[in-house]
Protein backbone atom coordinates (compact mmCIF):
# COMPACT_ATOMS: atom_id res chain seq x y z
CA UNK A 1 0.00 0.00 0.00
CA UNK A 2 1.38 3.48 -0.72
CA UNK A 3 2.18 5.84 2.11
CA UNK A 4 1.07 9.32 0.72
CA UNK A 5 3.41 11.63 2.92
CA UNK A 6 6.13 11.30 5.11
CA UNK A 7 5.07 12.38 8.66
CA UNK A 8 7.82 15.25 9.63
CA UNK A 9 6.09 15.38 12.92
CA UNK A 10 5.74 12.91 16.12
CA UNK A 11 2.06 10.87 15.15
CA UNK A 12 0.83 9.11 18.36
CA UNK A 13 -1.46 6.25 18.89
CA UNK A 14 -1.65 3.33 15.93
CA UNK A 15 -1.70 3.41 12.38
CA UNK A 16 -3.85 0.46 11.63
CA UNK A 17 -6.08 -1.54 14.08
CA UNK A 18 -7.64 -4.36 11.98
CA UNK A 19 -6.98 -6.41 9.09
CA UNK A 20 -8.97 -4.64 5.65
CA UNK A 21 -11.09 -6.70 3.68
CA UNK A 22 -10.35 -7.75 0.11
CA UNK A 23 -12.84 -4.73 -0.85
CA UNK A 24 -10.95 -1.88 0.89
CA UNK A 25 -7.58 -2.73 0.28
CA UNK A 26 -8.87 -3.12 -3.68
CA UNK A 27 -10.13 0.42 -3.33
CA UNK A 28 -6.86 1.78 -1.93
CA UNK A 29 -5.50 0.22 -5.53
CA UNK A 30 -7.82 2.07 -7.38
CA UNK A 31 -9.72 4.97 -5.97
CA UNK A 32 -7.53 6.35 -3.30
CA UNK A 33 -5.08 7.76 -5.71
CA UNK A 34 -8.24 9.58 -7.23
CA UNK A 35 -9.38 11.20 -4.17
CA UNK A 36 -5.75 11.81 -1.73
CA UNK A 37 -3.91 14.75 -1.58
CA UNK A 38 -0.55 15.87 -0.59
CA UNK A 39 -1.26 19.32 0.31
CA UNK A 40 -4.54 21.87 -0.66
CA UNK A 41 -2.51 23.64 -3.89
CA UNK A 42 -3.20 20.01 -5.42
CA UNK A 43 -6.66 20.88 -5.72
CA UNK A 44 -8.80 22.73 -8.08
CA UNK A 45 -10.88 24.51 -5.42
CA UNK A 46 -12.44 26.77 -7.74
CA UNK A 47 -14.68 24.25 -9.07
CA UNK A 48 -16.51 24.75 -5.64
CA UNK A 49 -18.60 27.74 -4.44
CA UNK A 50 -16.68 26.57 -0.53
CA UNK A 51 -14.07 24.62 0.88
CA UNK A 52 -14.52 22.66 4.53
CA UNK A 53 -11.80 20.41 6.39
CA UNK A 54 -12.80 17.86 8.29
CA UNK A 55 -9.70 16.79 10.85
CA UNK A 56 -9.87 13.24 11.88
CA UNK A 57 -12.77 11.78 10.17
CA UNK A 58 -12.63 8.41 11.51
CA UNK A 59 -15.04 6.27 9.86
CA UNK A 60 -16.32 9.42 7.84
CA UNK A 61 -19.76 9.45 7.81
CA UNK A 62 -20.14 13.41 8.93
CA UNK A 63 -17.56 14.16 6.09
CA UNK A 64 -19.87 11.58 3.51
CA UNK A 65 -23.07 13.46 4.90
CA UNK A 66 -21.96 17.00 4.65
CA UNK A 67 -20.63 16.53 1.26
CA UNK A 68 -23.58 14.59 -0.11
CA UNK A 69 -25.83 17.46 1.39
CA UNK A 70 -23.73 19.97 0.21
CA UNK A 71 -22.45 18.93 -3.54
CA UNK A 72 -21.09 22.37 -5.03
CA UNK A 73 -18.98 22.40 -1.88
CA UNK A 74 -15.44 20.19 -1.26
CA UNK A 75 -14.75 18.51 1.90
CA UNK A 76 -10.86 17.85 2.83
CA UNK A 77 -10.58 14.96 5.48
CA UNK A 78 -7.71 14.56 7.13
CA UNK A 79 -7.19 11.10 8.77
CA UNK A 80 -3.46 9.17 9.53
CA UNK A 81 -5.37 5.88 10.22
CA UNK A 82 -5.23 3.06 7.33
CA UNK A 83 -8.85 1.54 8.47
CA UNK A 84 -10.51 4.85 8.75
CA UNK A 85 -9.78 5.94 5.56
CA UNK A 86 -10.65 2.48 4.33
CA UNK A 87 -14.18 3.00 5.17
CA UNK A 88 -14.85 6.18 4.11
CA UNK A 89 -13.23 4.86 0.40
CA UNK A 90 -16.21 1.96 1.02
CA UNK A 91 -18.64 4.94 1.09
CA UNK A 92 -17.34 7.67 -1.71
CA UNK A 93 -17.54 4.31 -3.78
CA UNK A 94 -20.91 3.56 -3.41
CA UNK A 95 -22.31 6.60 -3.00
CA UNK A 96 -20.37 7.98 -6.24
CA UNK A 97 -19.11 11.24 -4.44
CA UNK A 98 -17.20 13.04 -6.14
CA UNK A 99 -16.20 16.17 -3.60
CA UNK A 100 -14.62 14.81 -1.43
CA UNK A 101 -10.87 14.70 -1.17
CA UNK A 102 -8.08 12.39 1.37
CA UNK A 103 -5.05 13.83 3.06
CA UNK A 104 -4.21 10.29 4.76
CA UNK A 105 -1.88 11.63 7.64
CA UNK A 106 -1.27 14.46 10.54
CA UNK A 107 -3.91 17.45 9.84
CA UNK A 108 -1.66 19.95 11.23
CA UNK A 109 0.84 19.44 8.58
CA UNK A 110 -1.50 19.22 5.83
CA UNK A 111 -2.92 22.65 7.27
CA UNK A 112 0.19 24.22 6.86
CA UNK A 113 -0.31 24.10 2.99
CA UNK A 114 -3.59 26.12 3.36
CA UNK A 115 -3.50 29.78 1.94
CA UNK A 116 -4.80 31.91 4.23
CA UNK A 117 -8.45 33.10 3.78
CA UNK A 118 -9.36 30.12 2.81
CA UNK A 119 -11.99 28.00 4.30
CA UNK A 120 -15.48 28.59 4.94
CA UNK A 121 -15.32 25.90 8.14
CA UNK A 122 -13.55 23.43 9.98
CA UNK A 123 -14.92 20.32 12.40
CA UNK A 124 -13.12 18.38 15.19
CA UNK A 125 -15.26 16.31 15.62
CA UNK A 126 -14.61 13.64 19.18
CA UNK A 127 -11.05 14.11 19.22
CA UNK A 128 -8.79 11.85 21.33
CA UNK A 129 -8.73 13.69 24.85
CA UNK A 130 -5.27 12.07 25.81
CA UNK A 131 -6.64 11.90 29.51
CA UNK A 132 -3.35 11.33 31.35
CA UNK A 133 -1.49 14.42 32.12
CA UNK A 134 1.42 14.15 30.83
CA UNK A 135 -0.50 13.78 27.61
CA UNK A 136 -2.03 16.67 27.47
CA UNK A 137 0.71 17.83 25.02
CA UNK A 138 -0.81 15.41 22.57
CA UNK A 139 -3.56 17.05 22.07
CA UNK A 140 -5.15 18.63 19.08
CA UNK A 141 -6.23 21.60 20.45
CA UNK A 142 -3.43 24.25 21.45
CA UNK A 143 -3.50 27.96 21.03
CA UNK A 144 -1.10 27.84 18.41
CA UNK A 145 -3.58 25.47 16.55
CA UNK A 146 -6.34 27.82 17.06
CA UNK A 147 -4.92 30.88 15.78
CA UNK A 148 -3.33 28.80 12.67
CA UNK A 149 -6.71 27.89 12.25
CA UNK A 150 -8.14 31.62 12.71
CA UNK A 151 -5.57 32.30 9.28
CA UNK A 152 -7.06 29.95 7.04
CA UNK A 153 -10.42 30.71 7.94
CA UNK A 154 -12.79 32.85 5.60
CA UNK A 155 -14.06 35.83 7.18
CA UNK A 156 -17.27 34.75 9.43
CA UNK A 157 -15.80 31.47 8.63
CA UNK A 158 -16.81 29.12 11.47
CA UNK A 159 -14.96 25.65 13.86
CA UNK A 160 -17.26 23.19 14.88
CA UNK A 161 -15.98 21.03 17.92
CA UNK A 162 -17.93 18.49 19.72
CA UNK A 163 -16.43 16.11 22.61
CA UNK A 164 -18.30 13.87 24.76
CA UNK A 165 -14.70 13.69 27.74
CA UNK A 166 -15.56 16.42 30.37
CA UNK A 167 -12.01 17.51 31.10
CA UNK A 168 -11.86 18.15 27.59
CA UNK A 169 -14.86 19.89 26.83
CA UNK A 170 -13.31 22.14 29.85
CA UNK A 171 -9.82 22.26 28.05
CA UNK A 172 -11.63 23.40 24.74
CA UNK A 173 -13.69 26.07 27.05
CA UNK A 174 -10.49 27.01 28.62
CA UNK A 175 -8.74 27.19 25.12
CA UNK A 176 -11.15 29.59 23.42
CA UNK A 177 -11.42 31.81 26.63
CA UNK A 178 -8.29 32.91 26.01
CA UNK A 179 -7.55 37.03 26.22
CA UNK A 180 -5.95 36.38 22.31
CA UNK A 181 -8.73 34.19 21.42
CA UNK A 182 -11.81 35.87 22.55
CA UNK A 183 -10.63 38.57 20.15
CA UNK A 184 -10.95 36.53 17.10
CA UNK A 185 -13.12 34.03 17.82
CA UNK A 186 -16.87 34.46 18.74
CA UNK A 187 -18.01 31.11 21.23
CA UNK A 188 -21.61 29.70 20.78
CA UNK A 189 -21.33 26.78 22.81
CA UNK A 190 -24.36 23.71 23.73
CA UNK A 191 -24.94 20.63 25.04
CA UNK A 192 -27.19 17.08 24.06
CA UNK A 193 -30.39 18.60 24.92
CA UNK A 194 -29.88 21.66 22.60
CA UNK A 195 -27.86 19.57 19.56
CA UNK A 196 -28.35 20.89 16.22
CA UNK A 197 -30.82 18.84 14.33
CA UNK A 198 -28.93 16.37 12.14
CA UNK A 199 -29.48 17.53 8.93
CA UNK A 200 -27.15 20.65 10.06
CA UNK A 201 -24.68 18.62 11.94
CA UNK A 202 -24.89 15.10 11.21
CA UNK A 203 -24.07 12.84 13.83
CA UNK A 204 -20.61 10.73 13.84
CA UNK A 205 -20.94 6.90 14.80
CA UNK A 206 -18.79 7.61 17.92
CA UNK A 207 -21.26 10.28 18.63
CA UNK A 208 -24.33 7.78 18.78
CA UNK A 209 -22.88 5.56 20.81
CA UNK A 210 -21.47 8.26 23.38
CA UNK A 211 -23.32 7.95 26.89
CA UNK A 212 -22.04 11.02 28.35
CA UNK A 213 -23.48 14.92 27.77
CA UNK A 214 -21.54 15.73 24.92
CA UNK A 215 -20.15 19.44 24.47
CA UNK A 216 -20.66 21.06 20.93
CA UNK A 217 -19.33 24.61 20.25
CA UNK A 218 -19.06 26.55 17.22
CA UNK A 219 -16.71 29.51 17.03
CA UNK A 220 -17.13 31.47 14.26
CA UNK A 221 -14.12 34.43 13.05
CA UNK A 222 -14.87 37.57 13.60
CA UNK A 223 -15.73 39.68 10.60
CA UNK A 224 -12.91 42.46 11.94
CA UNK A 225 -9.28 41.04 12.31
CA UNK A 226 -7.33 41.85 15.30
CA UNK A 227 -3.45 41.84 15.98
CA UNK A 228 -2.51 38.15 16.27
CA UNK A 229 0.48 37.36 18.41
CA UNK A 230 3.04 35.85 16.74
Amino acid sequence: MEKIITIDEKLYGRLKSRSLTEKQKTLFTTLFHKVAVNSFEEMDVKKYEDTFLEIGFGSGEHLVEMALKNPTSLFVGCEPFVNGVASILVKIEMLKIENIRIFQGDAKIFIKTIPENTLSGVFLLFPDPWPKRKHIKRRFLQQNIIISIHKKLKSNGFWRIATDHKEYAAWIVKLFAGECITKIFTAEIFDTNSRFPTEIWPETKYEKKATDTILYAIYTKKLRESQLLQ
